[in-house]
């Protein structure tokens, strides 16, 4: 054999597949890799979905709906898109780009001229294009909806009294809401709901007439249960609604239907029918739009190592083994999906799963680049197994460490009936503390409840009525003349209505 070529082969079984391997052996081993992952994460189920060349080459469901049962994964089974949703949105303000009818660096007042911010100065200067990047400077303010059971416009409405983190497009913080006001912005241009919209313009197109855009209008028949550990077992847990968020989260689908829309991202929007987008516009989607610090992205990035991290329009991007990568995960409680693609090989994937936080999603992304179009046999599952659960031991550890502190033989201020009644905040709502026994129950809007009980002092300590919602934190504050005044509930502070 030519040295030469003696060096390539060497070379390509060594850090990549070797010549003569079958796409039906590649289909196998990726498939064998999917289920071993399965199980090192606990897994109950999952769909997968591979698209090269605009071709589907991959395409299964795995394990079961709901633990316990033999409602077996299909490509049809319901899963939610979760934070997926926000390049379908993209995609929508972007057809309303083409059309005319708004521009990406239109001032948000213009369309929602009710919509304001903490700062004045941002409320005037926010643009259509910053409800997409995460950069407006106003963190994250999820419990909104969370602990809320508020309309839409309320949650756009309690913004103003959300503070800034840091200023206008000056670095980068996951912002569920905007996306929220993006999809008011839809409807402002377009006449219809956000819902109707990507409805009639995006998923009808297309033909996913398995997929829907919220929650309740999802039929339940062939739905996914969410799962959590708790206290060390996988438990079926209530599956969290994002319909208040819609625009941010809330749509939900199959597998054989993310099949095209994979396809469809992959190839500047093309579909059987024309494109949803002009060419212009969806190379907009994917150029980085804000840089992103590396502690505000993926943990992932720690073993990943890329060069950059940006943001585009509903996209995380980063470079791997010197191609670019967009892709976006989508996590509600006990369920997750990615979608992630790399377009210089016409590569791309969608995973479902029913398992909270089951990083094998990750795993599945670079074990598809590399097996399908890079080359390489990194275990990234291995690997990524092992950096969450260490992430999950410095976790155990400062809990640990802050139940060392506690200090004993104390007693609280005050009976326990002087701590019940109603407390309040602008932002926040309302906290209503009973007592229960020996302990006190703390309600968050009727929404979030907690059971506590005496920790040191005038803290209390106890756990969530949803119990995959892990420990809660209470503490009391006294006035000068020794009456509660204040209850400091997980970081958010209530004023007592006496």
């Amino acid at each position: 054999m030519h040295k030469h070529l003696f060096s390539v082969v060497i070379a390509f079984c060594l850090f990549g597949p070797c010549f003569g391997q079958s796409q039906a052996q590649k289909n196998q081993e990726f498939d064998a890799y999917t289920e071993a992952g399965m199980k090192s994460w606990q897994m109950p189920g999952m769909a997968v979905v591979l698209v090269k060349d605009g071709q589907v080459i991959f395409k299964k469901a795995y394990g079961v709906r709901e633990l316990g049962t033999t409602n077996l994964v299909n490509t049809q089974t319901q899963f939610a898109c979760a934070s997926t949703t926000k390049a379908m949105v993209a995609v929508c303000m972007g057809i309303l780009v083409d059309e005319g009818k708004v521009k990406w660096d239109d001032p948000v007042i213009k369309y929602l001229p009710g919509f304001h911010v903490y700062d004045p100065q941002v409320t005037r200067e926010l643009k259509v294009r910053d409800l997409f990047i995460h950069n407006t400077g106003v963190g994250n303010a999820d419990f909104l909806w969370t602990i809320m059971n508020v309309s839409s416009e309320e949650i756009l409405n309690k913004m103003q009294l959300v503070k800034p983190s840091y200023s206008l497009r000056s670095s980068f913080i996951y912002q569920n809401i905007f996306y929220l006001a993006a999809g008011k912005v839809i409807e402002k241009v377009s006449g219809q709901s956000w819902e109707n919209f990507i409805q009639s313009r995006v998923f009808k197109p297309l033909g996913m007439n398995n997929t829907y855009p919220t929650s309740k209008s999802t039929p339940t028949a062939n739905l996914s249960k969410p799962h959590f550990k708790v206290k060390g077992a996988v438990k079926v847990i209530e599956a969290t609604s994002a319909d208040q968020i819609g625009p941010a989260g809330s749509v939900h689908s199959c597998i054989d239907d993310m099949a095209t829309w994979v396809k469809v991202m992959l190839d500047s929007s093309k579909y059987s029918g024309g494109r949803l987008l002009k060419a212009q516009t969806w190379a907009e989607m994917f150029r980085p739009q804000t840089l992103i610090p590396l502690e505000q992205f993926y943990p992932t990035m720690q073993i990943i190592k890329p060069n950059w991290t940006s943001y585009g329009l509903g996209w995380f991007q980063h470079d791997y083994k010197g191609k670019k990568i967009n892709y976006h995960t989508g996590s509600l409680d006990g369920e997750i999906a990615i979608n992630a693609q790399m377009p210089e090989e016409k590569i791309g994937l969608y995973v479902f799963g029913n398992f909270d936080h089951a990083e094998l999603r990750h795993a599945l992304v670079y074990k598809a680049f590399d097996l399908f179009a890079l080359g390489g046999n990194r275990d990234w599952n291995a690997e990524f197994l092992k950096l969450y659960q260490g992430i999950q031991a410095t976790a155990d550890k400062a809990d640990a460490d802050f139940v060392a502190k506690r200090v004993a033989n104390t007693k609280p201020s005050k009976n326990l009936a002087e701590y019940a009644g109603k407390y309040s905040n602008p932002l926040y709502g309302e906290a209503l503390v009973e007592v229960q026994g020996s302990n006190i129950k703390v309600t968050l809007n009727q929404v979030l409840k907690a059971v506590l009980s005496h920790w040191h002092y005038d803290t209390f300590r106890g756990t969530y009525e949803r119990d995959w919602n892990g420990n809660a934190l209470g503490i009391f504050m006294l006035n000068g003349e020794g009456a509660v005044e204040k209850l400091n509930f997980e970081g958010m502070e209530f004023v007592t209505g006496k």
